[in-house]
């Protein structure tokens, strides 16, 4: 038991694919402009985490060693396909907003990378638990990320109006530089946690 919460712990904060292993920054980059979108595409990502470590997993022992990368993006593929098709059928405006990220999970390197270092290795429950510590963790860092730039780029927080309405909202925070801006001083204060605990 102890090993698999060490798995979730991992993820979420020794690992975090964002702050810790530097992974995924283009929809980190890209879709954090709200918290509504970070949250979006961090669920997203998630899900398709989980299924396709599940089914790694369970056919890790299968497939052969020779083709197990192209294997992972088939499975991997079908989960980004199924998660694209329900976002369009149920969630058509977060669809929408996320655009072409959504098919850009398949080659997402958090994904791609947990297959290949973790769920074609190890059991089915670890593998589980891994990838729901690495998609909390990539989704709360997406979230954070997101609702900084959206309060100080917009003044709102999830669409709704956060500051007073005197505040001018600061336009660079949801434009790509605001991005990297918001990114750096996280890792910078994540860094600087870290090295004080040692």
């Amino acid at each position: 038991m102890n090993a698999l919460k060490d798995r979730l712990k991992a993820g979420i904060i020794l690992d975090n694919p964002i702050f810790s292993q530097v992974l995924g920054m283009c929809p980190t980059l890209a879709v954090t402009t709200s918290g509504t979108n970070a949250v979006g595409m961090g669920l997203a990502t998630t899900s398709v985490l989980i299924c396709s470590n599940l089914v790694i997993s369970l056919l890790r022992k299968f497939i052969p060693s020779k083709i197990r990368i192209p294997a992972f993006i088939v499975i991997i593929a079908s989960f980004v396909t199924m998660v694209d098709l329900l976002l369009q059928a149920y969630m058509t405006d977060l669809h929408a907003a996320l655009g072409l990220f959504i098919p850009l999970i398949v080659v997402n390197c958090i994904i791609l990378g947990r297959a290949e270092a973790y769920a074609s290795k190890n059991k089915i429950i670890p593998s589980v638990f891994d990838a729901v510590g690495m998609g909390i963790g990539f989704t709360a860092a997406l979230t954070i990320i997101g609702v900084i730039r959206e309060i100080l780029g917009t003044g709102e927080l999830f669409g709704r109006a956060f500051l007073p309405a005197g505040y001018t909202p600061a336009n660079i925070m949801i434009l790509a530089p605001g991005a990297f801006f918001t990114l750096g001083l996280l890792m910078a204060a994540l860094n600087a946690f870290k090295a004080r605990k040692r």
